[in-house]
């Protein structure tokens, strides 16, 4: 005798799981997209987590090569060590580091980082992978000329913590394809990556580098869409105005 099914309509049907995550898996395809054209990025460039972190505070509003020259000139001096940079003289800092732009800010920004390796984190770089992230956010966003981006760079890059990185082409991407709203906060775009996405630092790593490559080739301040591989997913509208 076969079961009656009169009693229970949800019976010989599928049974529904949870909602998809629609988000994500447009975050996941947008990613694949780019990797496809692109291919690995390899970011970010340097020696040492320390190397990487002072090259994250030396591209502040400038371009990779001139801090590509103030890097060297640092390692060649042996100095991408936290106590040796400590000890050299300001101006002698500032002097080293001025193919990076705005030379004595930067040095001054240096020297307030170094300090902070040297007091919060006892020297040890190493401490930025297994420290508590939040209380390690927070404290890096505490010292002086270190903003969100560059924080998040450090904890990301040198600290292989699984942070997203929000920079001018991770916002005009994401806003042109209308995934975050216009003018939304840079934590707000964070947060809302991370909560969709695995937490994963090579993922991070690799969507930020590619984000950065597609905006420098079509998601410009005045869009080139022909040839874009993100053209797929608007499904046939213009980019969103930002």
């Amino acid at each position: 005798m076969r079961p009656s099914t009169a009693s229970d309509p949800t019976l010989g049907r599928r049974r529904l799981g949870p909602p998809r995550d629609r988000l994500r898996g447009r975050l996941l395809r947008l990613y694949a997209a780019l990797g496809r054209r692109f291919g690995p990025q390899h970011w970010w460039p340097g020696r040492t987590p320390f190397e990487i972190a002072v090259g994250a505070i030396l591209t502040q509003h400038t371009a990779w090569t001139g801090v590509d020259h103030a890097l060297r000139a640092l390692r060649a001096r042996r100095l991408l060590v936290p106590r040796r940079l400590a000890a050299l003289a300001p101006a002698s800092l500032a002097r080293l580091i001025r193919p990076a732009g705005t030379y004595r800010v930067k040095a001054r920004r240096l020297r307030a980082f170094v300090d902070f390796v040297l007091a919060a984190l006892g020297g040890r770089m190493a401490r930025l992978r297994f420290d508590e992230l939040a209380g390690l956010r927070a404290a890096l966003l505490a010292v002086p000329g270190l903003g969100p981006e560059t924080a998040d760079a450090i904890l990301l890059y040198a600290g292989r913590r699984p942070v997203f990185v929000v920079d001018a082409y991770a916002r005009r991407v994401l806003g042109r394809h209308r995934l975050i709203a216009p003018g939304a906060p840079s934590e707000a775009v964070r947060a809302l990556v991370e909560a969709h996405l695995p937490a994963d630092p090579g993922l991070f790593n690799e969507y930020h580098a590619l984000l950065v490559a597609v905006g420098k080739r079509h998601c410009r301040t005045v869009p080139r869409c022909r040839g874009c591989p993100l053209r797929f997913d608007l499904h046939g509208r213009p980019p969103r105005a930002i």
